[in-house]
C-alpha cells in the first residue's frame, strides 16, 4: 500500500512523532494508521519508561480558580529543562492536571504515595460492611479488593480518568508527554483551595 502524505500528517498529529517514524510505523503496519498509532505509542511508552529515574527540577507551577472563584488548584508539574517546560505541549498539560486537580480534590498524586495503612483501614472498612451485607469467602475477598481499586482510582490523581477523555487515565497522559517531549515528566505536588475550609 502507498503511504500517503496525508497519512504520515494525521499520524504525526495523532502521535507527534518524527515524520520518518510516522512513515515506517505506517509501512510496518500496511497503512493502517490505528496499528500504526499503537506501535508507535509502544516506542514511546518504552522510551519514557527508561527515563522515569531522570532529575526533574525544571517545570512550571500552574493555578486554575473555577468560576465563582470558591475553589482552586495550584500544581507543581517538573521537566528536565526550561525549554521543554515553555513549551505549547507541557504547559497544556499543566493546565488541564490543575483543571483535573480542581474538580476532582484527589488525595495522592501517585499510588506509592498512598501508605499502606490507608489501603488497609480501607479494606477493613470495606471487609466489616460486606460482611454485614452477607458476603463471605471469595466473594468477599473479590467485592473488597474491586472496593480498593474503586478507592485508588478515584483518590489517586494518576488513576483518575482524565475528566474531558475518561479513556484515557491522567498516567497515561502524563507518560505519553513524557514519550513525546522526550524528557521525564512528573506531578509532584498539588494543593486544593476551598473558600471557607479551615485546613
Amino acid at each position: 500500500m502507498e503511504i500517503t502524505a496525508g497519512m504520515v500528517k494525521e499520524l504525526r498529529d495523532r502521535t507527534g512523532a518524527g515524520m520518518m517514524q510516522c512513515k515506517k510505523a505506517l509501512s510496518e503496519a500496511e497503512g493502517d494508521v490505528e496499528k500504526a498509532t499503537q506501535a508507535l505509542r509502544k516506542m514511546g511508552l518504552a522510551a519514557a519508561a527508561k527515563r522515569a529515574e531522570r532529575a526533574t527540577a525544571e517545570g512550571r507551577i500552574e493555578a486554575y480558580v473555577h468560576p465563582g472563584e470558591r475553589i482552586g488548584a495550584l500544581v507543581e508539574v517538573n521537566c528536565e529543562t526550561d525549554f521543554v517546560a515553555r513549551t505549547d505541549d507541557f504547559v497544556r498539560f499543566c493546565r488541564e492536571v490543575a483543571l483535573q486537580v480542581a474538580a476532582t480534590s484527589p488525595r495522592f498524586v501517585a499510588p506509592e504515595d498512598v501508605p499502606a495503612s490507608v489501603v488497609e483501614e480501607r479494606k477493613r472498612e470495606a471487609g466489616a460492611r460486606l460482611a454485614d451485607e452477607g458476603l463471605a469467602g471469595d466473594e468477599l475477598a473479590a467485592r473488597v479488593e474491586q472496593e480498593v481499586e474503586t478507592f485508588l482510582k478515584e483518590e489517586v490523581l494518576l488513576n483518575q480518568p482524565n475528566i474531558r477523555d475518561a479513556s484515557r487515565s491522567l498516567g497515561t497522559m502524563l507518560t505519553e508527554l513524557a514519550a513525546k517531549l522526550g524528557e521525564n515528566v512528573r506531578i509532584r505536588r498539588f494543593s486544593i483551595f476551598r473558600l471557607g475550609d479551615s485546613d
